[in-house]
């Protein structure tokens, strides 16, 4: 089985990864040489690609900060996609060359001294103009990720409640529905299109027993019995991960479950069609449990 390069690995994984993550996916030795020859730069217990240092100094030199997603994977946080330009706030009344216009993403901003938090937005700014900003699933995708690298629930719940002003219903939305517990990205936007299916109530990261365990698929509807997975290379990399994989989703599948898995291209170019095979299980499987509680 071939395995995914560096990048492509590192593109399903949201733009930062742990070293872990990547072997998995790619192999130590690629991994490896990829840091020799700065393919991967390290910020803080996360690998990213140059363009993170290169972003900063973007901001740098139209003095600056980086905001939204750009300040999300500065902090380590996994993005659904990177943004196409970085993205910058400068103070309104900054005045900036038609160059870096046209280069830069640039939001006019007055930001106040809690807001900065060095060459980039607070966490808290971050995430409320991510919440705020962004299409729902690249927000609950930065969401995630804050969750996941530890930010407090408590905290995300409160910038939500207290938005106002355009994009405050947006931010709340996307705060009810944001878990930590997601893997990463892909999941995330997996998620989103199960939120827009009547009758799908699905868990990320949920541990089966049915009585024996079965594994922690990505995401779980316990009532339907119906498990989601979001298959890519950053998952199965080589051959030993896609054997345990088959076996354990024989497990499932002898078990009375439905096992539905869905590659990183279809969640992200296709979601429509996603929509429509989670539209038709869920109308199976209800009608299964009808008739179940009939003969009962």
């Amino acid at each position: 089985m071939d395995q995914a390069s560096v990048s492509e690995a590192l593109a399903e994984l949201g733009g930062v990864a742990r070293r872990a993550a990547l072997i998995r996916a790619c192999g130590r030795r690629a991994v490896d040489a990829a840091l020799a020859s700065e393919e991967l730069v390290v910020v803080g217990r996360h690998y990213t690609s140059p363009e993170v240092d290169a972003a900063r100094a973007e901001a740098a030199s139209v003095s600056g900060v980086l905001c939204l997603r750009s300040a999300a994977l500065a902090r380590g946080w996994a993005v659904l996609t990177s943004p196409p330009r970085v993205e910058v706030c400068v103070p309104r009344k900054r005045k900036v060359a038609a160059a870096a216009q046209r280069r830069l993403a640039l939001r006019w901003v007055d930001l106040g001294p809690d807001d900065v938090d060095g060459d980039r937005t607070s966490p808290d700014r971050t995430l409320a103009d991510c919440l705020r900003t962004l299409p729902f699933p690249e927000a609950l995708a930065v969401a995630d990720s804050a969750l996941r690298e530890g930010f407090p629930p408590a905290r995300l719940l409160a910038l939500a409640r207290d938005a106002r002003g355009p994009g405050a219903a947006r931010a709340r939305r996307v705060a009810a529905a944001a878990d930590g517990r997601a893997a990463n990205p892909f999941e995330s936007a997996l998620r989103v299109i199960c939120l827009e299916v009547e009758g799908l109530e699905v868990e990320p990261q949920v541990t089966i027993r049915d009585p024996h365990l079965l594994g922690r698929p990505d995401l779980t509807d316990a009532r339907l019995k119906v498990v989601l997975e979001a298959d890519s290379f950053a998952w199965h990399g080589d051959r030993a991960a896609l054997h345990r994989d088959a076996n354990r989703y024989n497990a499932l599948v002898a078990a009375g479950w439905v096992v539905l898995r869905f590659s990183w291209e279809e969640v992200m170019f296709h979601p429509e069609r996603v929509r429509a095979v989670l539209e038709a299980v869920v109308a199976a499987r209800t009608d299964q449990l009808c008739v179940g509680c009939r003969a009962a």
